[in-house]
């Protein structure tokens, strides 16, 4: 019994302590630094020994200027305790003071302490970095490795020089580092990236390159030419990623993953000719059946997104071709998907492409290879315009594969279905959840929408335009460009002026776009551009434009005016960052 009632009482008063804690910490967090003090010295006076407690006690002596409390607590702390970083908790509180002198003696006398005893550097670099004091933390760290060379400081010292505004030893510092330990490349990588987008330093991108350039010279090790491809990859510079690629494999000519991941990457971004190029490559240099078949998918895909109408005949029998060549088997299931899509979406064979499908499914499938036919099935259906049975196997899909991304891709189809049909409700809850989808480009498609249904319910609460958009975009979606084209055309007449004007053009803009119609396609954009200017499609409109100019009509001096109108006007865009290096480049800088 006695223990019970022991047990008791140590819980409630570890309940009470933790009560009193998270009390203290609001205080804080509110700025009450005087209630805050009092907590903290209260929780400090039961467990002496708690750093963190004594960290937000002078913490609050601080903020309310009482510097002796600080020294004094700081001092006793120091004799009992023997910690160096307290010499770097003394010295910012003469900091504070205005007593550089002092401060200074402190910092130093940290740094001694490191050299009498490297190990201390831990405790001491650490205080130096959460003071901000940048160069005593480096100076620490360096102090330590000069004594004792087995220390590795080098992620940290890097991330110091980068802070510190010192490029070249920042990523002198990160390549050394990635070279001696590989197992932390992707780190310093990561690291590295968030200087490689334009928000930095102009001059990083240049000074990483050619960093990266030296090294492949003076060291013939593959680890380089990797690292260069990684490099460009980031600075979408597929081409030049591939040579590195070639240069790796032609070395080391074991895998061509790392070639067939980038063509992938080369594809989503729409470099249709270097992805050939690479594709290319795969075919000539291997016999693995399996890359072999995924070579030839992505080749025939691409023709399939851009097929004209006389050219579907050809790409029929080609696809029949490869699937006599290997087979009809689960390894070949991209082949048969690919088909089906055809001949339902182009031929308009929707049952020729159901069959081929529901023979697929027969096939001894794992779980993902099962999901994607029932995708392609369901899509079909949607085609067809069976809402409902689309809708039972998009639900398979995410019942069998919960929180994966290809249930989330399913995810968004049922919630695009609902929106052709019409149930905005459910549609607009179904893209609200997908808003935070991991998968990047399934997050944008759902805010896309989202924005499209809220934005267009408030407007017009009978929901009147949104449900004549929602028609457009469903004969879209049956590839019944023409019929579409009339449909948005309509809207534009019956809704001139409202909100949905605006994305309407838009919308038109891109169908004429894909279609290779490109000056009518810019008239759209014009038409944003001047009459929806306050708009939230206006840096779309502006950027596709430059784009058309820049890249089709090989017209840089009417685009470079529109992508600075994003670069001064449209900081927020999520067109911005393209929108200045493209700009930078038309204007000839040599860094960019």
């Amino acid at each position: 019994m006695k223990n019970l009632f022991l047990h008791i009482a140590l819980f409630f008063s570890l309940v009470c302590f933790s009560q009193n804690e998270q009390l203290a910490q609001y205080y804080f967090d509110k700025g009450d630094f005087e209630k805050a003090k009092i907590s903290f010295e209260e929780l400090l006076k039961n467990q002496p020994s708690n750093s963190q407690y004594f960290q937000r006690t002078i913490d609050c002596y601080q903020q309310l200027q009482q510097f002796d409390l600080a020294e004094k607590a700081i001092r006793e702390r120091l004799d009992k305790y023997k910690q160096g970083n307290l010499m770097v908790e003394l010295g910012y509180n003469f900091q504070l003071q205005k007593n550089e002198a002092s401060a200074k003696k402190q910092y130093d006398e940290a740094i001694q302490r490191i050299k009498n005893n490297p190990n201390e550097v831990y405790g001491i670099a650490n205080s130096f970095e959460r003071k901000a004091l940048l160069e005593y933390a480096l100076k620490s760290y360096q102090t330590a490795t000069a004594l004792q060379p087995n220390f590795n400081f080098n992620y940290q010292m890097a991330l110091l020089y980068g802070q510190l505004g010192k490029t070249e030893m920042m990523i002198s510092t990160f390549l050394d580092e990635a070279y001696a330990n590989p197992q932390n490349s992707i780190q310093i990588q990561n690291q590295l990236a968030r200087f490689i987008v334009e928000d930095g330093d102009e001059n990083f991108n240049e000074t990483l390159r050619k960093s990266l350039i030296t090294r492949a010279q003076k060291n013939q090790d593959v680890f380089w030419n990797e690292y260069l491809s990684w490099y460009y990859v980031q600075q979408k510079e597929f081409g030049k990623a591939f040579i590195q690629e070639k240069a790796v494999y032609k070395r080391n000519p074991e895998s061509l993953s790392s070639i067939i991941n980038l063509a992938q990457l080369t594809i989503e971004e729409n470099d249709a000719e270097t992805a050939k190029e690479i594709l290319g490559f795969v075919l000539e240099n291997t016999n693995d059946l399996e890359l072999l078949i995924q070579a030839n998918s992505y080749l025939i895909e691409m023709k399939t997104d851009k097929v004209q109408e006389k050219d579907f005949a050809a790409i029929n029998t080609e696809l029949s071709a490869l699937l006599n060549q290997f087979g009809i088997s689960p390894f070949t299931l991209s082949l048969q998907l690919i088909q089906a899509h055809f001949v339902a979406f182009n031929l308009r064979k929707p049952e020729v492409g159901k069959a081929t499908i529901k023979k697929a499914l027969e096939l001894q499938l794992n779980d993902y290879q099962e999901a994607q036919a029932k995708m392609e099935l369901a899509d079909i259906l949607l085609f067809e315009g069976k809402f409902n049975q689309a809708l039972i196997y998009y639900s398979q899909i995410e019942e069998n594969l919960k929180n994966d991304a290809v249930a989330h891709e399913a995810s968004l189809k049922a919630a695009k279905t609902s929106y052709f049909q019409g149930d905005f409700v459910w549609a607009l809850k179904q893209f609200k959840e997908l808003k935070s989808a991991s998968t990047q480009l399934i997050a944008n498609d759902a805010l896309e929408y989202f924005l499209l249904i809220n934005d267009n319910t408030v407007a017009d609460s009978t929901q009147t335009a949104l449900k004549q958009f929602a028609k457009g975009d469903y004969l879209l979606y049956q590839k019944r460009n023409q019929e579409a084209i009339a449909q948005f055309q309509s809207i534009l007449k019956s809704f001139k002026g409202e909100q949905i004007e605006a994305l309407t053009l838009l919308r038109l803009g891109k169908i004429h776009e894909k279609q290779g119609e490109y000056n009518l396609a810019l008239a759209q954009y014009q038409n944003i551009i001047t009459q929806h200017s306050a708009g939230i499609y206006i840096d779309e409109a502006l950027y596709f434009s430059a784009d058309i100019y820049n890249n089709t009509l090989q017209q840089p001096d009417k685009a470079k005016p529109l992508y600075e109108k994003i670069i001064f006007n449209h900081q927020d865009s999520i067109y911005f960052v393209e929108a200045r290096k493209k700009y930078r480049q038309l204007r000839g800088d040599k860094e960019l």
